[in-house]
């Protein structure tokens, strides 16, 4: 592989009928995301305040080129960047600088001032998601998302007339000083959940589980299936990272090829996996970034609260599962 492998013009990508209007949309958003990275790059290192402003510039500059140009760039370039990326957080030198964060007079006034309209940017994100996927579904639901998003702004903005763009800017660079490198941890599951696949995973898990369940016994397969989705979904941080591998697997061979109904079944197995979303640390942007956010001290005190209703949500699903086979 050389330096030039991958490599493409942005002008040509864009221009190129052949390439769906959806996917350039969703890539108008990663290059807004990676500008915001970049910012918060260069504002860290800037930054008198901020303990470790080199490995905190290199960290969110290096994701942030990434996502702004990854597409385009050569394919070692990436991996170099990606790797450049690692190692401030793997010696933790991704640290938080200044925060502007407002006085408890100023939000108090705020919160008397709007009152409940202040979740009408909240779901403004979540009703143009699903009418992008309900009305517009060639343009998809994470470009909703990101129009949401836009829409979300604009309504904050009409709120009060003080927030301006740089307050998003600001705020956003606090957000992502507060998450740290866990915000990475989301897409490199989604990742390694497509390498699994790729790499036959699941054809070792169907060797390894075929032992265990009597040939023909589809009740035996549809709990080692819904068992194996809760504890792969726990490794990998999320179950939409576990349902291929789980379902090539187990779930097609020992209860779709009997006769299961699979749109009820993997549906099923899929809310399942999240019960293991609810137990495990992996699960970073549901289990630890609140306790960063709001500074608990026990960094597992979100998932220990959260494994009472686990569990026998797990045994219920099982059990429809069984019963809708």
């Amino acid at each position: 592989m050389t330096f030039t492998d991958g490599f493409t013009n942005p002008m040509v990508w864009f221009s190129d009928p052949a390439v769906a209007t959806s996917q350039k949309l969703l890539e108008i958003m990663f290059i807004i995301m990676g500008l915001v990275c970049i910012n918060s790059a260069l504002r860290n290192l800037f930054d008198k305040e901020n303990k470790a402003p080199i490995g905190s510039g290199i960290f969110w500059g290096a994701l942030g080129i990434v996502l702004l140009s990854g597409r385009w760039l050569p394919h070692a370039v990436n991996g170099m960047l990606i790797v450049l990326m690692t190692l401030p957080a793997i010696f933790r030198k991704v640290k938080m600088g200044k925060s502007d964060v407002p006085t408890d007079e100023y939000t108090k006034n705020q919160a008397k001032k709007i009152g409940m309209k202040i979740f009408i940017p909240a779901f403004s994100i979540g009703i143009s998601a699903i009418f992008f996927a309900l009305v517009l579904p060639n343009l998809g639901a994470m470009v909703g998302v990101g129009v949401g998003v836009i829409i979300s702004a604009l309504f904050l903005m009409s709120f009060n007339r003080e927030t301006k763009p740089t307050i998003f800017l600001n705020d956003s660079r606090r957000m992502l000083d507060v998450i740290g490198p866990l915000c990475m941890l989301p897409m490199l599951l989604a990742s390694l959940g497509a390498v699994f696949t790729g790499a036959g995973v699941g054809d070792v898990i169907a060797q390894v589980v075929a032992p265990l369940i009597p040939e023909g016994n589809m009740t035996i397969g549809i709990i080692v299936y819904a068992l194996g989705m809760v504890l792969f979904t726990m490794i990998m941080g999320n179950a939409f990272a576990a349902i291929t591998v789980m379902t090539v697997g187990i779930g097609y061979p020992f209860v779709l090829a009997l006769g299961a109904d699979p749109v009820v079944i993997v549906m099923l197995a899929l809310t399942t996996g999240y019960c293991g979303t609810l137990m495990t640390p992996m699960a970073a942007n549901f289990n630890i970034v609140p306790v960063a956010m709001l500074d608990i001290k026990d960094k597992y005190a979100v998932i220990k609260n959260q494994i009472a209703i686990a569990l026998p949500v797990m045994v219920f699903q099982i059990i429809l599962m069984i019963a809708l086979s």
